[in-house]
């Protein structure tokens, strides 16, 4: 049996609890570090007071919009890489593969020139304060410099994954943060070199993590990157941005919802600014390890879906949408009973931590929502249903968002901030449930019949 037919064999007919775990569990953990990553970052920053942590929350957009472009591009490519291997097509899954990295190391690099030719405009567009500028610049150019690496690495990790190796996948990405977690210790309490050592220690960390990564996908994946692979068609650039666009929404608007909060923050003095960042990065936390599994319910819905086993793709639809809604309610638990000791944990001055314990009780809340919404999402989009995915990714924080932060502020000040987004995750939910039901509704019976006449 070929390494094609091996992979065909594994995700149609391995049981379906144990596949989406298998799949999903090392991106959780993946997740889960990058995540304690960000949550370090935040406490090391911390500790030099509240201009530098607004900084990194600045800077945490930026990152975003990064994320966005890989993402496209990783889960893009990863969607047709799947239905490439489900017909046992490695030609085409090279061409998706290569293409997309090609693609997205060039957009890194024009990213990383340009933002550093216009590094304060750029810092000051993102939503920085005159106090926090200096920090953002100096958090900012490592950011920058990373960001080809962070698009690669990203892409890689995305198609890994879509192979069905994540734990490769995850290896790579959890060496590049946990790395990372090191450097900030040593480059802050042992150099002293402040918040230029933090963006330092993620430059190194990322380009470590993208070698790696590079590697494990030459080593391990079926599909190759040669360059006889890269695409000369306009169409296959298309057809990965368009299966990919949800990706780019659904990260693209976290990026321009966090610009906005730092923006309508602004007036409130840098403690709204780090409370709020602080809020971000708990609930991207509850969100990352419990919407994990989701990650590996993607590319057992691509590939089961192409393989015409439709029964296996609801049972996982269901199962992943429980397990998600569980983790994340038990994740919000914590917020809900301990805000302040969460709070203080990465800044304890006593406006940061009144700001911050009411928006996370009310983030926490809001939070048990988003399982509907994302997983509703992915669903969509391993199908290649781009339409619906991309109107999914674009309801949560953008069209529902959006609006309502600027009427909620406008009336009640800070506290509108607040509660804008808690609002937007149960409004997206809740509206996110009839696209759930319609997918179950119109997936095909064809093998359920089987089931029946056997």
């Amino acid at each position: 049996m070929t390494k094609v037919e091996k992979n065909y064999d594994r995700m149609v007919n391995t049981n379906v609890y144990k596949l989406i775990l298998l799949l999903g569990i090392p991106t959780t953990i993946s997740m889960l570090i990058t995540n304690i990553y960000n949550l370090a970052d935040t406490y090391f920053v911390g500790t030099l007071g509240e201009s530098p942590q607004a900084a990194t929350s600045v800077l945490f957009t930026l990152q975003c919009i990064i994320q966005a472009i890989a993402f496209m591009l990783g889960q893009g490519a990863g969607t047709h890489l799947s239905k490439a291997l489900a017909t046992k097509d490695t030609d085409n899954a090279n061409r998706y593969v290569t293409s997309s990295f090609f693609i997205g190391m060039v957009l890194g690099f024009l990213l990383m020139i340009f933002g550093l030719i216009f590094l304060e405009p750029f810092v000051k567009l993102l939503g920085s304060t005159n106090s926090a500028l200096k920090y953002s610049k100096d958090y900012g150019l490592w950011i920058l410099i990373a960001a080809p690496f962070m698009i690669g690495s990203l892409i890689l990790n995305n198609t890994i994954r879509f192979e069905g190796k994540a734990f490769y996948a995850m290896f790579g990405i959890s060496i590049g943060c946990l790395l990372n977690i090191f450097g900030d210790y040593i480059f802050i309490n042992h150099m002293d070199l402040g918040i230029f050592g933090a963006g330092m220690s993620t430059a190194i960390s990322q380009i470590i993590s993208f070698v790696i990564l590079l590697v494990m996908q030459q080593k391990f994946c079926t599909s190759k990157l040669q360059f006889k692979s890269i695409s000369k068609k306009f169409i296959t650039y298309f057809e990965i941005c368009r299966a990919g666009f949800p990706s780019l929404i659904r990260q693209g608007v976290t990026a321009i919802s966090n610009g906005i909060l730092n923006t309508l923050s602004k007036p409130y003095g840098d403690s709204a600014q780090a409370a709020m960042g602080i809020v971000s990065r708990y609930v991207n936390f509850m969100l990352c390890v419990g919407i994990g599994i989701g990650q590996g319910f993607q590319p057992f819905v691509a590939f089961n879906y192409q393989a015409k086993k439709y029964k296996r793709v609801i049972k996982g639809m269901i199962f992943t949408l429980l397990f998600s809604i569980g983790v994340v309610s038990f994740l919000a638990f914590f917020g809900l009973i301990i805000p302040s000791q969460l709070i203080k944990l990465f800044q304890d001055e006593k406006e940061t931590v009144r700001i911050g314990v009411y928006a996370l009780k009310i983030a926490s809340i809001g939070a048990i929502f988003v399982p509907i919404c994302i997983v509703t999402n992915m669903a969509y989009q391993s199908i290649r249903k781009s339409e619906i995915a991309s109107f999914l990714a674009l309801l949560r924080s953008g069209l529902i968002f959006i609006p309502l932060v600027y009427i909620l502020k406008h009336y009640i000040n800070l506290k509108g901030i607040q509660i804008a987004m808690p609002i937007s995750n149960i409004m997206a939910g809740l509206l996110s449930i009839p696209f759930l039901l319609w997918f179950i509704i119109k997936t095909p019976k064809v093998d359920f019949i089987d089931d029946l006449n056997n």
